[in-house]
């Protein structure tokens, strides 16, 4: 090899060394950007739980939660991103941090306190059970020897399970989501349905010849928004961007447009 050879040779492993070392830095540089700049929070929904979250005939997701929480985001001044999960899944896709907040119809209950912190209830709802319209099912005590469904790891299993009426009752089946619930309702496969009293209020509206909604419920409750145990900054924002909305209007406004009044707690 000659000197000049091994010059060249030695010029150009260097040169691809500071290449290299340039990538890394600049590679470092746009993450700490991003990371900086990255204003963006993820929300977990169940994106068949109308008229909260759900897809229009378009497949768009669409629903007042959808509303709220954008409108909450721009409050924050973060953009935000919708994950449809397993609703079964919720709070293990919290922990992992594959989703920042759990939003849609999210009933708080001290066995979920446990494991998220919620913002302040923002909706009054309750369990209700829904039959056929032609069902003689009429009271809870009605429901002995009957088939119930209800949606998997929803606040209508706990509703159930708290009340006597769940000992007498034949058997119970649960479903990855409402819709499914009230499909086997219709063809008879169950004989009543444990669900959110909004839901089916949305399908009434639909459907009213239909269903029907006993008189008596299982459990009033509350919606919250979830928030990952450690992430208390984040719980923060998103209450004071709440309480805003509630103050100028916009939660108002949102809740006219989906409920025809002002359901929104203040």
């Amino acid at each position: 090899m000659t000197k000049g050879t091994y010059t060249m040779k030695k010029f150009g492993v260097m040169l691809v060394f500071l290449l290299a070392l340039t990538g890394i830095l600049a590679g470092c540089g746009n993450d700490s950007k991003s990371g900086a700049d990255k204003k963006e929070v993820i929300i977990g929904v169940d994106d068949q739980f109308a008229p909260m979250g759900f897809r229009d005939d378009k497949n768009e997701l669409v629903g007042f939660d959808i509303d709220y929480a954008t409108a909450a985001a721009k409050e924050m001044g973060y953009t935000v991103k919708f994950q449809p999960i397993d609703w079964s899944t919720k709070e293990a896709e919290l922990q992992s941090g594959r989703i920042d907040l759990i939003w849609n119809g999210y009933t708080i209950t001290d066995d979920r306190k446990e494991k998220v912190l919620f913002t302040k209830p923002y909706l009054e709802n309750a369990q209700v059970v829904v039959t056929k319209a032609d069902s003689k099912i009429a009271k809870l005590d009605d429901l002995k020897g009957k088939k119930l469904g209800l949606q998997s790891q929803s606040s209508a299993s706990e509703a159930l399970n708290a009340n006597p009426i769940k000992k007498d009752v034949k058997d119970v089946s649960e479903y990855k989501d409402n819709v499914t619930a009230l499909n086997d309702l219709k063809t008879g496969r169950t004989d009543a349905v444990i669900i959110d009293e909004v839901v089916i209020d949305y399908y009434m509206k639909k459907e009213k010849d239909s269903f029907k909604v006993l008189d008596e419920s299982l459990a009033p409750e509350q919606y919250g928004v979830g928030v990952k145990k450690d992430n208390k900054d984040l719980l923060e924002k998103l209450q004071k961007a709440l309480d805003t909305m509630n103050e100028n209007g916009t939660a108002e406004e949102i809740s006219k447009k989906w409920f025809g009044e002002s359901k929104v707690l203040k």
